[in-house]
């Protein structure tokens, strides 16, 4: 007979969504690899750059860097690492985002690109390691603001993700660069609607993600999720907070992981009365924010979608992972086994 779980053991166990409840492989990683190949469309020589434009472990590598959770970041990033390695204009004089794009792309050679990115050793990452973070003054111009105020990489990404009908249902905005079927539909589901059913009959679920809103529940709705979680919290909700704070107090912060801003949140809105608080995220930043939280959230690295198993689990247990899971079924053995300090 199966044990019933008391209120005085009940947790909270808090998820993130890519990686972890979704496989994002075929849509989010996809997703990146395609915005900065569309980006330079126009350019002399781009019929000639490999497609997908590197691999997914050189991918990996770059966001398992840490402070790159947001995956039109990291598109950014990538798209100004490579823009280092052609000729590029140094200023956009006063025009807007997307006429200084088209005027820029149709200006540019990539032929360099073609032979740089043809080496099987992880070329984008070896690049990444060499030139920082730092974006071109073209590429922030080309990133800067939302998409109706003109971030064209934001909007090629979108695009991409969402597919036309979404992405004008989102916006209200028509497509400029992709009219495809969206990558969004290509996510798979990671864990059974068994061990989240049995999971949330015990325990309160939340999740925190990095998703915009909008996605966030698309997704969660394509698979019939959401009567799982009883908090989402996602993207939107770290922007809305930081605005408040910056309007409110003038001051700039940055609230996405590792920042633990989602974690504190959900434990600010359900209390303290828990037994334990468990985090289960893919990524070091997870691990750190679950770290930095102010509960003591108990924390597990997932690598069910991981390209280099080894290397990601090594680096999950160095930003604060206690448990390695790399199968859904093993969640509920691992959290059965915790022992926890809680705030009561």
């Amino acid at each position: 007979m199966e044990r019933i779980i008391s209120v005085d053991e009940r947790l909270l166990i808090a998820f993130d969504m890519d990686g972890v409840l979704v496989d994002v492989t075929h849509s989010y990683r996809d997703v990146i690899r395609q915005t900065v190949r569309l980006f330079f469309k126009g350019s002399k020589s781009w019929d000639k750059l490999p497609d997908p434009l590197f691999s997914l472990s050189d991918l990996a590598l770059i966001k398992q860097s840490g402070n790159l959770n947001n995956d039109w970041d990291v598109t950014s990033l990538i798209i100004g690492l490579l823009s280092t390695k052609i000729e590029f204009p140094k200023t956009c004089n006063n025009k807007k985002s997307w006429e200084c794009y088209h005027e820029t792309l149709h200006g540019c050679d990539v032929s360099p690109l073609v032979d740089f990115l043809s080496s099987p050793y992880n070329p984008v990452f070896r690049l990444f390691q060499e030139k920082g973070r730092s974006l071109h003054p073209v590429i922030s111009k080309l990133y800067s603001g939302d998409i109706p105020g003109g971030n064209v990489i934001q909007q090629i990404f979108q695009e991409i993700y969402l597919g036309s009908r979404l992405f004008t249902s989102i916006y209200g905005l028509e497509p400029r660069c992709y009219s495809g079927d969206g990558f969004i539909h290509r996510e798979k589901l990671l864990f059974g609607h068994d061990i989240l059913e049995r999971l949330s009959s015990r325990h309160i679920l939340a999740i925190a993600t990095g998703r915009p809103r909008p996605e966030a529940l698309y997704t969660l709705d394509m698979f019939g999720l959401r009567r799982y979680f009883s908090m989402i919290l996602t993207y939107d909700d770290c922007v809305k907070e930081q605005e408040r704070i910056l309007q409110e107090n003038g001051r700039a912060v940055f609230l996405e992981k590792p920042n633990p801003y989602m974690l504190d949140s959900i434990v600010k809105d359900f209390g303290t009365g828990f037994y334990g608080y468990v985090y289960i995220g893919d990524m070091p930043d997870d691990m750190a924010a679950g770290l930095r939280a102010e509960a003591p959230y108990r924390r597990i690295g997932c690598l069910m979608t991981a390209v280099d198993r080894e290397g990601l689990r090594k680096k999950l247990v160095e930003a604060g992972a206690e448990w390695i899971i790399e199968d859904s079924g093993e969640l509920e053995r691992v959290i059965s086994g915790i022992q926890f300090k809680t705030l009561r």
